[in-house]
């Protein structure tokens, strides 16, 4: 073996190291960069968009996420749930939701894209409380022996019903916000976009 294939053998094996190495630095440096193109935690709290996964939010549960760094309720009503709003339909200061707290695909009787789930920001239209959940019915719910169930906001006493909407004569000006959302599958919902799909 000559003095020339000895050098060659070692150029080669140098660049075949050096590729080597480059190729993980370069795989090193990409991770970083692609992990930056999601969200960040700062970002979702500013807006981004967030997904939700509901597939085993049994009837009568209700979830909250975080969206815009405000608590966001999604509920699975129930059939009695939803008979509920046809009695407190004349009880409520905006029953046909006239007042723009919700996109326009969830300006119906029951505030929703699909009936049974609701989604609304859990934030008291007075002064930004968060009301509590009041779903027991009757004397059971500490509120009124024919209390139909929905929400109490603890600072100052509004009520709103299981569609989010305010009843009359109470501190609270408009009905529970409804978020924009649209359905990705059956059991995913997206927080953020409108939509009805």
């Amino acid at each position: 073996m000559s003095v020339d294939q000895k050098v060659d053998g070692s150029r080669r094996q140098l660049l075949l190291v050096t590729s080597a190495a480059g190729g993980v630095a370069a795989a090193a440096a990409a991770v970083p960069f692609v992990a930056s193109l999601t969200p960040s935690e700062r970002a979702k709290a500013a807006g981004a968009p967030v997904e939700v996964d509901i597939g085993k939010l049994a009837p009568g549960e209700m979830m909250t996420v975080e969206w815009r760094g405000k608590p966001v309720w999604i509920i699975n009503r129930t059939k009695e749930m939803l008979d509920s709003l046809k009695k407190t339909e004349g009880e409520v200061s905006d029953p046909n939701s006239d007042k723009p707290m919700q996109p326009e695909y969830a300006k119906n009787e029951t505030r929703s894209i699909k009936p049974e789930i609701l989604v609304a920001v859990g934030i008291c239209t007075h002064l930004g409380c968060s009301p509590s959940e009041k779903f027991k019915t009757g004397a059971e719910s500490g509120i009124a022996a024919d209390w139909p169930g929905g929400f109490l906001c603890p600072c100052h006493g509004s009520t709103f019903d299981m569609a989010g909407r305010v009843y009359k004569s109470k501190p609270a000006p408009d009905n529970l916000e409804i978020p924009p959302h649209k359905y990705l599958s059956d059991a995913k919902i997206l927080i953020g976009e409108d939509g009805k799909a």
